[in-house]
């Protein structure tokens, strides 16, 4: 059984999956500072200085009653909260995520794209089916006159 295992993880497709999960998982990474730190701060400048990551609703106060300053004091305080700008900072996320993936497809299914077939440059003879140049005016093999 241990055999079989090592079989099947040493497989080509099963590593090459391992480094896209590992790529992917640095990749979100990425993502997630591109967002939380490059995009979302001019988007909250542009709303009034808001900060997308403290946009929480209480549902209920929690040993310390609120209101909180932050949503890491509502959680610190246990709070239940509804943090929509956590969700809104996924979201954006999200859509950087399946844009680039897209992109990447896209640029693979072209690259993948078949070349179209090149022009034939032999064509049958009507009289004897021997193959001849697709220019020949007469067949070499049975010597019969050929249309254009």
């Amino acid at each position: 059984m241990l055999k079989d295992f090592k079989e099947f993880a040493m497989r080509g497709n099963v590593v090459d999956m391992a480094v896209g999960i590992i790529v992917g998982a640095s990749f979100g990474t990425i993502v997630k500072s591109l967002v939380d730190d490059v995009i979302m701060p001019p988007i909250g400048m542009l709303l009034g200085n808001v900060d997308f990551s403290n946009l929480y609703l209480v549902l209920k106060d929690g040993t310390a009653a609120g209101p909180y300053a932050a949503l890491a004091e509502a959680k610190k305080a246990g709070a239940g909260t509804v943090n929509y700008g956590v969700f809104a900072n996924s979201v954006i996320s999200f859509i950087i995520v399946a844009f680039a993936v897209f992109l990447l497809v896209r640029a693979l299914n072209k690259l993948q794209k078949e070349p179209p077939p090149a022009d034939p440059t032999t064509k049958d003879c009507p009289y004897c089916l021997s193959s001849i140049a697709i220019k020949a005016t007469r067949c070499p093999h049975c010597t019969s006159a050929l249309d254009g």
